[in-house]
C-alpha cells in the first residue's frame, strides 16, 4: 500500500492529513488539526503526527502547502517564525520525496479531481472544459489569491501570482469614484486590485457608499464601519477587536437592506471583471474557479448576473469568455486535497 502525506501549514493551524493510494485514487487515512504556534519546529510536527497513527511504510511522497512565497524549494511562513527547505525537511522527516507550494497556487493541482461535492458550477451554461488548456483559480478572503495551471507532458504545473497587487482598473463613473475616495482615503498612491477585490473590499465599498449617501451616521452599519476603519483600544491599551464589516454588510444586504445590497453588487461586479480579465490573460478554457473563504458564503451571489455579466462582457473577446467553464470551489479542506494530489504526481517524476 502506497501512502501519501499532505499539509496545509497557516499562520493560525497546520492540518496534516495521510492518504492511500488505491487504483490512482486518494482515500484519506487520518487527519490532525494542531495550532502552529504550539510548534517552533515543523519537522518535529510532522514527525510526532507521523508517530501518532499505524502508517506502516514512511509516506513515499509529501507536499506542504505553505502561507508563504516558494522560492528554489524555500520558505519563510508570512505569519510564522518558520523557514522551511525541502531537501533539510524530508531528511528530517525521513521521507524521499516532498515539495512545497505555495498554498493558493497548490489549489490547480486538485482542480482537475474534484468531485460534485467540492465544487459548484456557476453559470448554468458552462461549456465542457477543454483537457488541454490552461486552468485557473481566483478567491477572495482578507485578500485576493490568483493562480494559473499550465499543462505540460509531465502534468499539470501550478503558477503563483500576485496578479491581485495590479492597479485597479475602473470601469464605470461609480468604480472610478471609488477609487479616488479610497485612494484619498487611505493615503494611497495607487489601489491594487485586491484593495477592492477581496472581502476586506467589500467592507471599503460599504464604508465609501456610506460616507455619501448617510454623512450624519444613523445607518445600522454607521458604527461598525467607523470601528473597521478605526480599531478602538480598551483602557489598558489593549486592542479590541473590530466589527466584521465585510460579513456585516453581505448579511444586511441578504436581509434586504438597499445600500447594502448596492455595496454587494458594487463589489460582485468589480469581482466578476477581474475573474474575467484572469481568463483573458491565462486563457483557461480547461475551466476558471472561484474559491476563497467567500465562495461558498456567497454562493448564490456568484450565481448571479452581477457578477457572471461582467465575467463575460469582454467586448471583441466576449465568444472566447463563453467558452470558459466557470466553477466556485466550495471544499474548506481543498488545499489539503490538492497536496495530496501533487503528492500523488511526485510519485512519477
Amino acid at each position: 500500500m502506497t501512502t501519501l502525506l499532505a499539509g496545509d501549514i497557516g499562520g493560525t493551524k497546520t492540518l496534516l492529513a495521510t492518504y492511500r493510494l488505491e487504483g490512482g485514487a486518494l482515500i484519506q487515512q487520518r487527519a490532525e488539526r494542531f495550532p502552529s504556534a504550539d510548534w517552533d519546529d515543523f519537522a518535529a510536527l510532522v514527525t510526532h503526527f507521523l508517530a501518532g497513527g499505524a502508517v506502516g511504510e514512511p509516506p513515499a511522497a509529501a507536499c506542504f502547502a505553505v502561507a508563504g512565497p516558494v522560492r528554489h524549494g524555500r520558505v519563510k511562513l508570512t505569519n510564522l517564525p518558520w523557514e522551511l527547505e525541502e531537501s533539510a525537511l524530508a531528511a528530517a522527516c525521513g521521507l524521499g520525496r516532498l515539495e512545497l507550494v505555495n498554498d493558493f497556487a497548490v489549489l490547480i493541482y486538485g482542480l482537475p479531481h474534484l468531485s460534485s461535492e467540492q465544487q459548484v458550477p456557476l453559470d448554468p451554461s458552462n461549456p465542457a472544459p477543454d483537457p488541454g488548456a490552461p486552468l485557473a483559480i481566483l478567491g477572495a478572503g482578507t485578500g485576493l489569491g490568483v493562480a494559473i495551471g499550465v499543462p505540460t507532458a509531465a502534468g499539470l504545473v501550478a503558477v503563483a501570482s500576485e496578479a491581485a497587487h495590479a492597479a485597479f482598473a475602473p470601469r464605470t463613473a461609480e468604480e472610478w469614484d471609488l477609487l479616488q475616495w479610497l485612494q484619498a482615503d487611505r493615503g494611497l498612491e495607487r489601489v491594487s486590485i485586491e484593495r477592492i477585490v477581496s472581502g476586506t473590499g467589500l467592507g471599503e465599498v460599504m464604508r465609501w457608499l456610506l460616507a455619501g449617501a448617510d454623512p450624519e451616521g444613523r445607518h445600522p452599519l454607521a458604527a461598525a464601519a467607523r470601528a473597521w476603519r478605526q480599531p478602538e483600544t480598551t483602557a489598558a491599551g489593549a486592542a479590541v477587536a473590530p466589527p466584521d464589516l465585510p460579513a456585516l454588510t453581505a448579511q444586511a444586504a441578504a436581509a434586504g437592506d438597499p445600500l447594502a445590497a448596492r455595496a454587494l453588487e458594487l463589489w460582485l461586479g468589480a469581482y466578476g471583471a477581474v475573474a474575467g480579465d484572469l481568463a483573458l490573460q491565462s486563457l483557461c478554457l480547461g475551466g476558471l474557479w472561484v474559491g476563497g473563504g467567500t465562495a461558498a458564503k456567497l454562493l448564490e451571489a456568484l450565481r448571479s448576473p452581477a457578477f457572471l455579466a461582467p465575467l463575460r462582457a469582454k467586448g471583441r473577446l466576449s465568444p472566447v469568455l463563453a467558452q470558459v467553464p466557470v466553477t466556485a470551489l466550495t471544499d474548506p479542506q481543498a488545499g489539503l486535497f490538492s497536496a495530496a494530489c501533487r503528492a500523488r504526481m511526485l510519485l512519477g517524476s
